[in-house]
């Protein structure tokens, strides 16, 4: 009976979905109050029956009923609870539901925290919503549906969870990731919802604001939990692979990160309106992509929900209509759309359009990247492989381009700045950020790395650079060298806005000196290890003591023993493990990681080889946590950001 309800629970959001893309967007073009009125009780409405389904699935989940296919496909009694709960989105039908849970979250935030809108742009944006949220839960009852019985024959016990996603980055991850790519459904429906009314202004892009920021928060945060649940995970120790699913993940947040400064210029300045309305369109539309991507069954990957084409169609014609139409509106509307904004070339206008068209030429490197062997098996049925050599190739030199515009975007003014005063402001920064660099360089293992490396030392200066200039622009701002009895005062004057800025400007940094030493002086090494064997790694002596069986709740593990002993003389043990789960008969290598700020070792347990030896995997991995630190702060800066007081004011924003 439970999976009954859920089933007409989700029956009901979709009713109440298609009444929230009709009605309102009707009131409006009526001017019907009424109508309008209705928009905020049908979003409540669609996100309650939408809340009671999924909870009704996880129930099943929970008391093991294997009645229901989805549920005896992913979930086993051994399972523990924790697992059987994120088991509600570890494969394709729950992993919707909870993305359509997420759209309507998004629809009902909305809702709630926009009351100084005016009644019809809310109105029109909550049916726009409305209309997206009615694709989802039709193509969930129509082939994804999560509640098919297995009647009146069904498993006595399920068919487990797949190993890989029995960990609690199963837990954060995909919530995480799913909360961003909904969330540039909002920046999509404000502007498309702008073009529709001719409100195409500095308002609108106040509105709007806000919303992409958390979205942007959350992709941030969703992005770095999946390359750390990755480098821990797969036992490869790799932090990010440019896997086509990862590449799908990453598209959107690229457009997204162009979106938020034009926006800043849009509502500051009132130009590049039209520009800022097609980076809400592409953002949203490459987070459809991703969707598509990943549960289309056209390519193989660990992250890849495998389906029947049937429902890769379904979502291949959706995101045709989505784009097809929102491109329409934008093709007939936005040529009336004028900006009278008039800056000169050595302006922040000038930069943040520098850094817009450098995100979306690597945006489009990118795309070119994932899809083209897709393309080129469609068209010719070879096979063809773009990897991480393309990869670091093109866009490493892009990345390196675009320090230097968010080391300069603080000092340098709106519509006109005087030259002289900018390149005196960042002589000091330039110099410090080589400076570190030399230090970054000689602080490493130049015999092991192969020696200096041009590209890895730009990195590092430039990423020096951007941090040193971060800090002094902060200073000066504040009065640090100056009136030092006046900094606490101008400290409370500097806006969130401006304190999101330099703290995901700072994050950008440290990530960049992340990917740039690990890149450089990480140590590999693949070795034959038997029970009292030793072998000396950089500064550290690794001796195999042997092996211990462990038990778990669902699973068998063969653990090594292996006593690590630094250059000080201090010991400790590192426990990698083999583990076998006898429902699925997979077997899972399973790292044990020591972490630490400035490194990580990093072992792994290969397979048994010949006289009691087995094959470990043993490297050191300086400065990898810069890389999730950096994602840390970028989120948080967005996060600090979206609390600028501008965006609540009344009348003009949330």
């Amino acid at each position: 009976m439970i999976p009954e309800i859920g089933h007409y629970a989700l029956i009901l959001s979709f009713c109440f979905s298609v009444a929230l893309g009709v009605l309102p967007m009707y009131g409006v073009y009526r001017n019907n109050g009424l109508l309008i009125w209705l928009a905020k009780p049908l979003v409540a409405a669609q996100f309650l029956f939408i809340a009671i389904s999924f909870g009704f699935l996880t129930w099943c989940f929970a008391v093991d009923d294997f009645s229901v296919s989805y549920v005896a496909s992913n979930s086993n009694r051994a399972l523990p609870m924790i697992y059987k709960v994120t088991a509600v989105w570890g494969a394709h039908e729950g992993s919707l539901l909870l993305w359509a849970l997420i759209l309507a979250g998004w629809a009902f935030a909305v809702s709630c925290f926009s009351r100084n809108l005016p009644d019809d742009i809310r109105a029109m944006v909550l049916s726009i919503m409305g209309l997206i949220s009615v694709g989802f839960t039709l193509f969930l009852l129509h082939s994804s549906n999560p509640f098919l019985r297995l009647l009146p024959n069904f498993p006595a016990d399920g068919n487990d969870l797949n190993p890989l996603l029995q960990d609690f980055g199963l837990i954060v991850h995909p919530p995480m990731l799913y909360a961003g790519y909904v969330g540039f459904s909002v920046a999509f429906s404000f502007a498309i919802a702008a073009l529709l009314s001719g409100r195409l202004d500095a308002s609108w892009a106040r509105w709007s604001r806000p919303w992409t920021n958390i979205a942007w928060v959350f992709l941030t945060l969703g992005i770095t939990l999946g390359s750390w649940w990755a480098y821990y995970e797969l036992g490869w120790g790799g932090w990010w692979f440019w896997d086509p699913v990862e590449n799908a993940s990453f598209l959107p947040w690229l457009v997204g990160t162009a979106l938020l400064h034009s926006l800043a210029v849009t509502e500051k300045r009132g130009a590049f309106k039209s520009w800022t309305v097609l980076l809400a369109i592409s953002a949203f539309s490459l987070s459809l992509l991703g969707t598509f991507l990943v549960r289309s069954g056209i390519l193989t990957s660990v992250h890849a929900f495998a389906v029947d084409p049937e429902r890769g169609l379904y979502i291949l014609v959706f995101l045709g209509v989505v784009i097809g139409s929102s491109l329409t509106i934008y093709a007939v509307r936005a040529p009336t759309v004028k900006s009278h904004a008039v800056f000169e070339f050595f302006s922040r206008e000038t930069v943040l359009l520098f850094n817009n068209i450098i995100l979306m030429v690597a945006t489009a490197t990118v795309l070119l990247g994932t899809f083209y062997p897709l393309i080129y098996e469609a068209t010719t049925g070879g096979k063809i492989s773009v990897g991480p050599p393309y990869f670091n190739l093109i866009f490493a030199p892009l990345i390196l381009l675009i320090m230097p515009v968010m080391a300069i975007v603080p000092q340098i003014l709106w519509k006109r700045s005087p030259t002289k005063d900018l390149i005196k402001k960042n002589i000091i920064p330039l110099v410090c950020g080589a400076a570190i660099a030399v230090a970054f360089w000689y602080s490493g293992d130049q015999e092991v790395a192969g020696g200096f490396d041009l590209r890895i030392g730009l990195a590092i200066v430039f990423a020096a650079w951007l941090f040193v200039s971060i800090v002094k622009d902060l200073a000066d701002k504040i009065g640090l060298f100056s009136d030092l009895s006046a900094v606490p005062q101008k400290i409370r004057l500097l806006t969130p806005g401006y304190y999101g800025m330099i703290l995901a400007h700072a994050g950008i940094a440290v990530c960049v000196i992340g990917v740039a030493m690990v890149s450089t002086y990480s140590v590999d090494k693949d070795l034959r290890m038997a029970p009292g064997d030793q072998v000396q790694l950089g500064d550290y002596q690794f001796e195999f003591k042997g092996l211990k069986k462990t038990p778990g709740p669902n699973y068998t593990a063969l653990t090594a023993v292996i006593l690590v002993t630094d250059e000080s003389g201090k010991q400790w043990l590192m426990n990698p493990e083999k583990r076998q789960y006898p429902v699925r008969r997979n077997q899972m290598t399973e790292a044990d990681i020591d972490p630490g700020f400035f490194r990580d070792l990093y072992l792994a347990l290969g397979e048994p080889l010949t006289n009691g030896a087995w094959s470990v995997r043993i490297q050191v991995k300086p400065f990898v946590r810069w890389l999730w630190l950096g994602g840390l702060l970028m989120a948080f800066g967005g996060f600090v950001a979206t609390l600028d007081r501008r965006y609540r004011m009344k009348g003009r924003g949330v």
